[in-house]
């Protein structure tokens, strides 16, 4: 388990330790690339870079996801929070699963300390640049909000196992990422996360809605080109990391819904033949990597949901879904879900 910072309130000054060390990434990437059709993990995309740009996507007019999930919350979040606490009342401890820069996350802290006077959050992530920023955001704004940081991939490894006594935990997913899993592959994350939950610990689950095709596309392909950019960073951080020598403007960022699997595909498509080096590393020996003009990279999936689907899918993992918030223009939900 890597590294996890245990202290109340850590300073801002403390440092916090890499979970995607360049073993992991030169074994993802490894795998990915000599696969068919060549493929890399979405995680690959949340570098200090990378981070910077997801950042500046979530503000583009074309990006409504977060928009519409930050008004879900800033509408509903004491109603949200005081569910999640149940009656009679418990004190709530909140982890939330690819925390980011919790941004979001802070409407529902304020309401958590609104409710109890304080509140432990613990957000778990694999961007160190990511959290923290959360951390320093969150313990100046909130001082209520005691503040643990797990660099994690929380796919594969533990949560947090200091639980306070007598408390419920809430945990947070939200921000749609259930979405860039395979069915199969969301069902075993929510599933490792029930084990580690006790009954009647609640989970917030977010996700995205089926909606009209143009909308989906230019979420994903915005005008100025920044998620092209944070697409290609993922070849860049390969070069910067391992030393490959991709060049990437030579691969062009396509998105295209797969009506089908009800998903958002991301890819990287390659505008000639190319030959890519990966150097030789713990992970392998060195690699000559051949690209045909039109050939691809999937990046990323970014599933769309219907209520019945994401109840289905919680159902599955072992979860009863209670209540369920929409935001206005039923673009994006929330669902307060009970393990059972």
């Amino acid at each position: 388990m890597p590294p996890f910072s245990a202290v109340f309130d850590p300073p801002a000054t403390e440092p916090l330790l890499a979970a995607d060390s360049a073993e992991a990434v030169a074994s993802e990437a490894r795998a990915g690339l000599t696969s068919t059709p060549k493929r890399l993990a979405s995680w690959l995309f949340y570098d200090k870079a990378g981070s910077h740009l997801f950042e500046q996507i979530t503000t583009l007019p074309e990006y409504y996801l977060t928009r519409a999930e930050r008004s879900i919350f800033t509408a509903h979040a004491d109603e949200i929070v005081q569910a999640a606490a149940g009656r009679p009342r418990q004190t709530l401890t909140l982890i939330e699963l690819g925390a980011g820069t919790a941004t979001k996350t802070g409407i529902l802290l304020s309401a958590a300390v609104q409710l109890q006077g304080t509140v432990v959050y613990q957000p778990v992530d694999v961007s160190v640049t990511a959290l923290e920023r959360a951390r320093r955001n969150i313990l100046s704004n909130l001082p209520g909000v005691a503040v643990r940081c797990q660099v994690a991939d929380y796919t594969r490894e533990p949560l947090p196992e200091n639980r306070l006594p007598n408390t419920r935990t809430l945990a947070l997913y939200i921000g749609s990422s259930i979405g860039n899993f395979t069915p199969a592959e969301a069902r075993g994350v929510l599933r490792n996360l029930r084990a580690q939950l006790l009954p009647d610990d609640q989970l917030l689950l977010g996700t995205d809605l089926v909606k009209d095709v143009p909308t989906l596309l230019a979420a994903y392909n915005d005008a100025a080109g920044v998620t092209a950019e944070f697409n290609r960073n993922v070849l860049e951080r390969l070069n910067r990391e391992l030393g490959a020598d991709f060049n990437s403007e030579a691969f062009l960022h396509k998105a295209i819904w797969n009506a089908e699997e009800s998903r958002i595909e991301m890819h990287l498509e390659s505008t000639c033949a190319q030959r890519v080096h990966l150097p030789a590393s713990g992970a392998g020996r060195a690699l000559t990597l051949r690209f045909a003009p039109g050939e691809t990279i999937h990046t990323e999936n970014s599933y769309k949901f219907t209520r019945s689907s994401v109840e289905s899918l919680l159902g599955d993992a072992g979860f009863r879904a209670s209540r369920t918030w929409n935001d206005s223009g039923n673009l994006f939900s929330v669902t307060l879900a009970t393990a059972v």
